[in-house]
């Protein structure tokens, strides 16, 4: 969970929450042996990394190769897995993955023998797909949001997500390090640390932070470690890091993904959604995850708004006439930033868009207490859910579990920072308390009814823009992140689309604009993030350097 709708010490730390040393397939030394998670965190940063034979393809060369027979399911998940080897685990030790799925390659096999029985369920057909270590798997990889207090549990079967990818074909290469408990322990956090994962890194410079908390997916994606990748947000877990990390983002609406089986922080907000290189591949891997869930209550209203191919929405002149909001509340944190922001809106209007410069967010950053009031109530309820679900014959129950074993675990899971928030939210009642129901009721109320709905209305939009957030900080254990700025909480808090697109770079470290938009309004914001992406082509692949390089 990331929230930063300003800079304030309360909502700057909780928007921190935005909420490997396994080097080898299965991941269980990393969780036997926590200390690997605290060896020197920035060695290996001066080795040259050598191309790969798959960096930055498309799902569509993919898949004309593996049509085409120059490849299969069994070598794409070879390549990716030898690229993990060299640069995840050593060389810039980009430290993205916690776990590889010991099974990747029979299921590749067999994808391989069905392709050449009955040919490709569709366009996921052997396509490798990393996910965040909160999302459940019943096989052999663990589901441990990066905690070790979950190492060893076993979720009784797959996620709905898990089961969606498995349906379309996809191999689930391997699990993704977070930022632990998808950053919503501590208001004091260090993004893209867990304690049995240890510290992912930064491919643009190895110095910097990656943002959170589905940092190992937006770094996977990023350094080439995999096709596609799967994150989850409850305020910029996946816009934050996709944009800190030069890769394409989408936070569904709430519902449109279902959330059963992913380990949760709050209903209200929590959605898992897909990243990639680009907004083709991003709407590919959207259309492979969405149906109707009816064990989870948001899912269904997805009905009859959901699409299983959103590709048909692309569109290189869907600018051409829409009316695009500026929201400058959330702009001015950094000069650059703004700067690369106000190039994209140029871009944005020779390409035909109507620009509304500013529009006035009457409610922008008024819901930040009420946000933090819920998240704890939810937070509380919701794990205690979760965690029941595992069965009684493993060791942690409720959210007290988790907090005594940190409290027996100090060296481990306590190093750089504490649990502040999870005592926040043990001391919470049930959600039938009243500051529950009334800070809800306002969250609702400041950034649907009074926030994005009514400024859409008010000036006739298809879409409003800002900054996603600002370049990735100096990784900093001791103090805990920096950052300084962004834009997704209007569009978590409201349970709204939010798509994040490589706009630029500041000193060759990436700057996204984010698209977000009225609920169930993806095929129109996807529409227009294409357009912005083939009139700019900004992505650029990481170098993988020390650090950020201050002459350019």
């Amino acid at each position: 969970m990331k929230n930063n709708e300003d800079t304030s010490t309360s909502d700057t730390n909780l928007g921190r929450r935005n909420l490997l040393k396994s080097a080898f397939v299965g991941g269980v030394v990393a969780a036997a042996m926590p200390g690997l998670a605290r060896e020197n965190i920035f060695h290996s940063l001066n080795r040259p990394v050598a191309p790969s034979d798959l960096d930055e393809i498309t799902l569509a060369e993919l898949q004309s190769g593996l049509k085409s027979g120059k490849f299969t399911a069994r070598s794409i998940a070879e390549v990716y897995l030898k690229r993990i080897a060299e640069i995840d685990k050593r060389g810039p030790a980009v430290n993205s993955m916690i776990e590889l799925n010991p099974d990747a390659l029979e299921i590749a096999d067999s994808l391989d023998r069905e392709m050449k029985e009955k040919g490709p369920r569709g366009p996921m057909h052997g396509i490798p797909v990393v996910i965040k270590d909160n999302i459940s798997t019943a096989d052999k990889m663990l589901t441990t949001a990066g905690s070790l207090a979950l190492v060893g549990s076993k979720p009784p079967e797959d996620s709905f997500v898990v089961r969606q990818l498995r349906k379309s074909g996809a191999v689930i290469l391997g699990k993704t390090n977070l930022s632990e408990w998808a950053n919503i322990r501590s208001s004091h956090s260090t993004s893209g640390w867990s304690g049995r994962g240890g510290l992912t890194r930064n491919p643009y410079a190895l110095d910097r932070n990656t943002s959170g908390s589905s940092s190992g997916s937006a770094v996977a994606a990023s350094a080439n470690l995999s096709s596609l990748a799967i994150g989850t947000e409850t305020d910029g877990s996946i816009v934050s890091p996709s944009s800190i990390n030069g890769v394409v983002g989408i936070k569904p609406t709430v519902g449109l993904v279902s959330r059963t089986g992913i380990i949760p922080i709050s209903h209200s907000q929590d959605t898992a959604g897909p990243i990639a290189r680009s907004v083709r591949d991003a709407a590919i891997l959207l259309g492979a995850m969405v149906g109707v869930d009816p064990r989870d209550k948001a899912s269904r209203a997805s009905k009859g708004k959901f699409h299983s191919d959103y590709t048909r929405f692309l569109d290189a002149d869907g600018l051409e006439g829409a009316r695009i909001g500026v929201v400058r509340g959330y702009f001015g944190f950094l000069p650059k930033v703004d700067e690369v922001i106000d190039g994209a809106i140029d871009a944005m209007r020779k390409k035909g868009a109507v620009i509304i410069d500013p529009v006035e967010f009457k409610t922008l950053a008024k819901w930040g207490d009420a946000e933090e009031t819920v998240l704890a109530y939810e937070l509380k309820a919701d794990m205690n859910k979760y965690l029941a679900t595992l069965g009684p014959n493993q060791p942690m129950h409720t959210l007290a579990d988790l907090i005594r074993f940190d409290d027996e675990h100090k060296t481990t899971e306590m190093l750089y920072f504490g649990q502040d928030f999870f005592l926040k939210a043990e001391a919470c009642g049930p959600l039938t308390d009243m500051k529950y129901i009334a800070a809800r009721e306002k969250c609702i109320r400041l950034t649907r009814k009074e926030g994005i709905d009514a400024v859409m209305t008010r000036y006739n939009l298809d879409a409003l823009v800002a900054p996603t957030d600002s370049p990735g900080w100096m990784t900093d254990l001791i103090l805990g992140d920096h950052s300084i700025g962004g834009s997704s909480s209007a569009a978590a808090v409201a349970g709204y689309p939010d798509i994040t697109v490589p706009a630029g770079f500041i000193f060759g470290l990436p700057v996204g604009i984010s698209f977000f938009g009225r609920a169930w309004s993806e095929p129109k914001l996807i529409k227009l993030a294409y357009a912005f992406e083939q009139a700019t082509k900004a992505r650029r692949a990481p170098k993988f350097l020390p650090t950020a390089d201050l002459k350019v």
